[in-house]
């Protein structure tokens, strides 16, 4: 028996080379094939963050080396640029006020478009265009809709002889004009909406009505309770992505009138581009992703609270 079972150990320690290097070979392949994305990784993601938080502590122009100034640039910010309060309100009015009301509207009409009504599917489709839309005729068509002069709706409303509304030339009137556009825009989360209230349980809705529960106390009690988790979804990616607008504010307004709509991402970009400060907009970036981290964070501990899993 001992001859028997050294014998038979031997033979397994023979054999764990050959294992470890069809292993080895196993790996080498898969990081072949995947060599690609990870070199695409290092290049244009992992090197620009560390890239970006290197100049944040620096001086640099693009044109001249950059020039190691310790914590100047994050100093300015906060004590000597007179615009980042205003763009701090305006980014926060923007996300505070337009993220909710955005979720909120796509779960409404998701909720209604859920119901069996005629002509149902092309309802659907109505309300997911604007997400497939890029930013630029998203620009051109609320610009053609909302200009003081020539804005079709303006131009209605002069044609009755009422006076006209200065959408996106009034100081007041242009952050609540691109809060207006931004729920306009909510078709990802509709859809995203109306897949999970699809998959809400019909013997929920059945119990509920033999219990006498009308159609306010189904949605109440029974799909916004098992949407919540969706819900969570969309308001943290509502605000990474309201925190990072760009694209409609500059080309719909420019940040104006009187700065009105100088959104983060535009003062971000008007420091890096126009006024080759890279350094200083390294920091502002870094600074927009701890606050970004920060929300997310409290979005995510707070949601114990109304966010619901179901078992099933």
């Amino acid at each position: 028996m001992t001859t028997l079972s050294v014998s038979t150990q031997q033979g397994s320690a023979k054999k764990r080379p050959r294992s470890s290097r069809k292993e080895l070979r196993d790996l080498g392949m898969g990081l072949f094939f995947v060599s690609p994305w990870l070199v695409g990784l290092v290049l244009w993601t992992i090197n620009p963050l560390v890239s970006s938080l290197y100049y944040s502590f620096t001086r640099y122009d693009l044109l001249r080396p950059p020039v190691w100034i310790g914590w100047d640039n994050y100093i300015e910010i906060f004590t000597n640029d007179p615009h980042f309060v205003t763009v701090v309100y305006n980014t926060l009015f923007y996300v505070m006020l337009g993220v909710p009301l955005g979720v909120s509207s796509a779960f409404l009409m998701a909720t209604l478009l859920n119901n069996d009504i005629r002509g149902r599917s092309v309802f659907r489709t109505i309300f997911f265009f604007p997400a497939i839309v890029p930013a630029v005729v998203t620009a051109m068509v609320w610009q053609f809709l909302l200009h003081t002069q020539y804005g079709a709706i303006n131009a209605t409303l002069a044609s009755w002889g009422m006076k006209v509304i200065p959408f996106i030339s009034s100081p007041e009137l242009a952050k609540p004009s691109l809060i207006l556009i931004y729920i306009w825009a909510q078709g990802n989360a509709i859809v995203i909406f109306l897949a999970t209230l699809q998959d809400v349980p019909r013997s929920l809705y059945e119990a509920a009505i033999v219990d006498g529960a009308n159609a306010w106390h189904k949605f109440w009690n029974i799909s916004l309770p098992m949407c919540t988790p969706v819900v969570l979804f969309n308001l943290i990616m509502g605000f990474i992505g309201g925190f990072q607008n760009f694209t409609l504010p500059w080309l719909l307004t420019g940040g104006g009138p009187n700065d009105a709509t100088e959104l983060y991402a535009l003062h971000l970009y008007r420091n890096a581009f126009l006024y080759l400060r890279m350094g200083k907009a390294s920091a502002l970036a870094w600074i927009l992703f701890i606050v970004v981290v920060i929300f997310s964070i409290v979005l995510f501990r707070t949601s114990a609270r109304w966010v619901y899993y179901s078992n099933e």
